[in-house]
């Protein structure tokens, strides 16, 4: 355990960098705040991950710059496409999407950003990481110990919270598809019976649209968080009805930010 001590704090602090980062470029791209990453806490995991697997596996390369950009672009794209291909066999979704990148795998990885990651890890393994190294060896073990393990458990509870609202958000998926399908299916037969009938199904095709409207009103604060920080994420079983929860969270901000305006 005393060896695996800084790499623990190694991974909470890059996982904490990698959110900044995240943070800072989606300000960047849309001038606003979007809290960014699969937990709600300010952690990228991924970040983590990849940057101890770096550090602990290409440090021995740092005084051949070429081997050491190409094990860290060959490196975190490996984990790169690892994790996004587990998320999507987990959760039926995929949550980050470079298809329409030139020379990428599967959506999951592409050339550019491989690349870019590449320059990031040259930067960190030269320059961030022997002040991060340094930080971790001031922290005294008896004060660090029990703020991993609190670290651990609030990061445990994030997971847990963060996985069973993405199951939940893909039952009510699953129930908005049924919904559509019904709804179709009492469209078609609207214009093709009677008078009487009409008027009957009618009445059953407004409810449904109802039922239809009150489940999409239902996303709680997670679900339209990761929605907004994955705005690529697709589900590969309720494509159709993920598109609709998107285009009425984007409406709901829209009015949110309609009524702001109006009450100035």
């Amino acid at each position: 355990m005393q060896a695996a001590y800084p790499y623990i704090w190694y991974f909470f602090i890059y996982a904490f960098l990698g959110w900044c980062a995240e943070v800072i470029f989606a300000a960047a791209r849309k001038g606003v705040f979007v809290n960014r990453g699969f937990l709600n806490g300010p952690l990228c995991p991924i970040y983590g991950v990849g940057l101890v697997a770096v550090v602990a596996l290409l440090t021995p390369a740092r005084d051949s710059l070429g081997l050491l950009y190409l094990g860290a672009v060959l490196l975190t794209s490996a984990i790169e496409l690892v994790t996004g291909f587990l998320m999507e066999k987990l959760f039926h979704q995929r949550w980050w999407d470079y298809s329409q990148m030139p020379f990428n795998i599967g959506g999951y990885v592409c050339l550019l950003f491989s690349l870019i990651w590449g320059l990031a890890c040259l930067l960190i393994v030269d320059v961030v990481h022997p002040l991060v190294a340094g930080l971790v060896a001031r922290i005294p073990q008896k004060l660090g110990w029990p703020l991993l393990a609190a670290f651990l458990v609030i990061m445990a509870a994030d997971y847990a919270v963060t996985i069973a609202c993405v199951l939940k958000l893909n039952r009510r998926l699953s129930g908005l598809d049924d919904a559509a399908k019904r709804l179709r299916t009492v469209s078609d037969s609207l214009g093709e019976g009677l008078a009487d009938g009409a008027i009957a199904l009618r009445k059953r095709n407004e409810a449904l649209r109802t039922v239809l409207r009150e489940r999409q009103e239902k996303g709680n604060f997670v679900e339209r968080r990761l929605i907004h920080a994955f705005p690529q994420m697709r589900s590969l079983k309720n494509g159709e009805a993920l598109e609709a929860f998107k285009e009425h969270i984007r409406q709901l901000k829209e009015q949110n930010k309609k009524e702001k305006k109006e009450q100035k």
